[in-house]
């Protein structure tokens, strides 16, 4: 080596002489040691997104939709989020761009998509579409 390698900080070669700073996360403590909680964050839930005090429940309605098929309303250039986030929790009858329709219960509206429940004809299976492809929708 070279002869003033301890003065360089090559101190980290001899492992038995040096002090480790790193927590039980790997991050050396004098660098975030006040940044942080002492205890690792909990995983996230597991299932469909839903924010707090938004509706009843975040699973899918105990019924089924209405037996009928509603009249189309005009048909939109672009459907805004929160046109659709008003039919939140609510049995809503989508038309997309192609000529699909059915039955959806949304139960989280971002800002380019939402999610929910889709009724098969059977049972609710959980769904999502990006706004763009939703032509029409109306909500009861």
């Amino acid at each position: 080596m070279y002869p003033y390698h301890k003065n360089f900080g090559y101190g980290y070669l001899n492992h038995q002489q040096t002090h480790s700073y790193l927590d039980q996360t790997g991050f050396d403590e004098r660098q975030f040691s006040g940044f942080f909680p002492s205890t690792p964050p909990t995983s996230p839930p597991l299932g469909p997104p839903g924010a707090p005090g938004q509706g009843p429940t975040s699973g899918p309605p105990t019924a089924p939709p209405p037996t009928f098929v509603p009249q189309q309303q005009v048909e939109t250039f672009a459907v805004d989020p929160g046109g659709i986030a008003r039919c939140l929790f609510n049995y809503t009858y989508v038309w997309l761009r192609g000529f699909e329709q059915f039955w959806f219960y949304p139960i989280f509206v971002g800002q380019t998509s939402v999610s929910g429940y889709r009724w098969t004809g059977f049972n609710w299976v959980y769904f999502g579409i990006s706004l763009q492809q939703i032509q029409s929708f109306t909500c009861f």
